[in-house]
């Protein structure tokens, strides 16, 4: 399919999808989708049974052929409230929606209808960004239908606090499977990815689960209820992202240079942050309970931070350090730290 055709066919796939979410009490013949559309009644009926066997939008039919109606399933007829919001509130849900599609990679066909219901109940004036947004989605695809109905299973299990039978693949460790009480979603935006915090039994213990390394997941008749002392948001206060760490925090020290620390100063990157100005640039300390996520943030800074605390972490960057020099065929002594890399500064954190 050529590109042109295939951004017109996605385009009239959005607005076909918003246009009956918008109705979800009416029926529809093929032959009036066609008229709307401006297609042919095949290129309606192919249209619609896509919308209906990606399960993008709840999609129906009382019958197999193009001659009969189609209809929203009655689950999904729920109407939400009207929105207002001021152009301030507005725009943040934009923002938040933007984060969303960015956020996955089109294989969830959840996160799609989110969308798509999200365009059908905001105002008027912030449709068309969102449209556009809904627009640049990946068409559907078998191989993301998998995906989309694991995230289904943990998304009933934390809202309907269900245990979820589920197996798992760790990288570098053997799979498992296992009984899984949903605690808490949380999206990641290091990894772009989604993850589940709960109760995993074995090995009957809190853990974390990506979503894409989940090979399998079943919702089961079996409840569960959520721990008194389990407190989500103050667990994670102290993760760079999502992994909070088993002990203690770690105490991180980093030095910048003065060429980024008007950059570092600009963002908050952690509740527990300090910041200290010093001759030359500024001392950022805060406590971290996993350091694995820090990592390519403090790699992205290039030679502008340095690792003053702790020793393990900076004698690990040292060791990369000089690993890139032989990668790179660059003499330690041949290098000048006089002045910033501007290039790399650019690319990562936008022109001054």
């Amino acid at each position: 399919m050529p590109e042109q055709e295939s951004s017109k066919r996605a385009e009239r796939l959005v607005k076909l999808a918003i246009m009956l979410i918008k109705q979800p009490e009416r029926t529809w013949t093929t032959s009036e989708i066609a008229g709307l559309l401006h297609v042919s009644p095949d290129t309606a009926f192919r249209d619609l049974q896509d919308l209906a066997r990606t399960g993008t939008v709840p999609l129906s039919s009382d019958g197999t052929t193009k001659d009969f109606v189609w209809f929203l399933l009655p689950e999904s007829q729920a109407e939400l409230p009207p929105l207002r919001l001021e152009y301030g509130e507005g725009a943040a849900m934009y923002a938040a929606t933007r984060l969303l599609s960015q956020l996955h990679d089109g294989r969830n066909d959840s996160v799609n209808a989110a969308i798509l219901h999200l365009i059908g109940i905001l105002p008027a004036p912030l449709r068309p960004h969102l449209e556009a947004i809904a627009t640049q989605l990946p068409q559907p695809e078998a191989a993301r239908a998998h995906l989309s109905k694991i995230f289904d299973a943990l998304s009933q299990g934390w809202l309907l606090r269900r245990i979820v039978k589920l197996h798992y693949e760790p990288p570098h460790l053997t799979s498992y499977t296992c009984q899984f009480a949903p605690y808490l979603l949380e999206p990641s935006a290091i990894g772009r990815t989604l993850y589940f915090i709960g109760y995993s039994d074995p090995p009957k213990a809190l853990r974390t689960y990506k979503l894409e390394r989940v090979r399998y997941a079943e919702l089961t008749k079996e409840t569960f209820d959520i721990p008194g002392d389990f407190d989500g948001p103050a667990l994670l206060r102290k993760a760079w992202g999502v992994m909070y760490g088993d002990g203690e925090a770690a105490h991180v020290k980093l030095r910048f240079t003065q060429f980024v620390s008007k950059r570092v100063r600009e963002t908050r990157w952690h509740p527990s942050e300090t910041v200290t100005e010093v001759p030359g640039g500024l001392i950022w300390e805060a406590a971290i309970g996993d350091i694995t996520e820090i990592r390519p943030w403090i790699r992205g800074w290039g030679a502008d931070c340095e690792v003053l605390e702790p020793a393990a972490l900076r004698d690990e960057l040292m060791t990369e350090a000089l690993r890139l020099s032989k990668l790179y065929g660059i003499e330690p002594r041949g290098i000048s730290g006089d002045k910033p890399d501007k290039s790399l500064l650019d690319d990562l954190f936008g022109e001054e």
